[in-house]
């Protein structure tokens, strides 16, 4: 199957990439490259890649392809919160413009990368595909927004399904290390503490970025009318925890660290238990295998393997504060478009 995966060079795409092409599929990228140089370790393999914005392909770029895998996105909610209104020009009005155009070039499957955020303050009981959305962030109003209006496209020549991952985790060559494991194992190494700024009490479902590509590669082949306009929830139930015992995990693994829960940013309203088991039963036998404490060993070898500094994990390896640094330097605009390398700022 031909395949383009927008956001390649992201976190997720940069670990899912080699999965598709494992799998016997013929992949290409389409991504702007602002975080194609955060790497720690080897550099990546990249495909063929289609450099443009997300909001300006156009669909002679889409034609020939089986499949869009549709990652790129604003990837965070201190990020999404910073300027909402780019948050829904990138992740709501250009992913559904990419899905309309995607249909014109007689793309057969989209698949969008959705989030299990858009349950919101759920509470307690683990929530199924079919709860109230309740998205508490301009991040998940904007995916909640996408399912509606790409629903409204399929027909029997285009499929959408809605892949709803849990928190993802995990060590990527193009990493990140504000999502939660990744930021308190970086800590736990740095700083020898293992830091909670919330109470420590809401409720997190956690996947690991391997298992995301897993479900991904399952959904390409799995039969149109058993996934047709679907959404599935990405994860495993073992790894919904409280961020408490999240920083706990990590303080098992990283020698010498205490975890330290201080409260100072308050009680977090997002707080979810999630059901996983119709993606068990809907991609044909899918299972989550990586579990918090698997995943939170990984990232300790990682970083200490490939030397993860200070710097690096407070800046590059930060979504907002890298964005910052592109506005600052000139090869972002404000509305967060590549700037051509002749005006930038010197």
């Amino acid at each position: 199957m031909r395949v383009l995966v927008t956001g390649h060079q992201g976190y997720l795409g940069t670990v899912m990439v080699p999965v598709l092409r494992a799998a016997g599929h013929h992949v290409v990228g389409l991504d702007t490259g602002l975080f194609a140089d955060c790497v720690l370790g080897p550099a990546p393999d990249d495909p063929p890649t289609i450099a443009v914005d997300l909001r300006d392909v156009a669909a002679n770029q889409l034609t020939g392809f089986d499949a869009v895998i549709h990652l790129a996105a604003l990837s965070n909610d201190p990020l999404g919160s910073l300027d909402p209104e780019i948050t829904y020009d990138i992740n709501h009005h250009a992913s559904v413009r990419l899905a309309r155009i995607a249909k014109d070039a007689g793309v057969k499957r989209f698949l969008y990368a959705s989030t299990c955020s858009v349950y919101g303050a759920a509470g307690d009981e683990l929530v199924t595909e079919q709860a109230s959305l309740r998205p508490l962030t301009p991040y998940a109003e904007s995916k909640v927004r996408v399912e509606d209006d790409v629903a409204s496209l399929a027909d029997s020549g285009f499929s959408p399904v809605f892949l709803r991952n849990a928190t993802a985790f995990g060590f990527s060559p193009r990493l990140r290390a504000d999502i939660v494991l990744n930021n308190l194992v970086g800590l736990a190494l740095l700083t020898g503490e293992v830091r909670v700024l919330s109470d420590g009490t809401p409720w997190r479902p956690l996947v690991h970025a391997r298992d995301i590509a897993a479900a991904f590669a399952c959904a390409l082949d799995a039969p149109v009318d058993r996934i047709h306009c679907s959404a599935f929830n990405v994860g495993t139930e073992e790894n919904n925890l409280t961020v408490a015992e999240i920083a706990s995990a990590v303080a098992e693994v990283v020698p010498g660290s205490t975890v330290t829960i201080t409260g100072e940013s308050g009680a977090d309203a997002r707080s979810y238990r999630v059901d996983f088991s119709s993606i068990r039963t809907g991609l044909g036998g899918f299972e989550a295998k990586w579990t918090i404490a698997d995943g939170a060993v990984e990232l300790y070898r990682q970083y200490r393997r490939w030397g993860l500094s200070a710097v690096d994990f407070d800046s590059r390896f930060t979504r907002l504060t890298r964005l910052e640094r592109l506005r600052w330097d000139g090869r972002v605009d404000d509305s967060l478009r590549p700037r051509p390398i002749g005006v930038r700022n010197a």
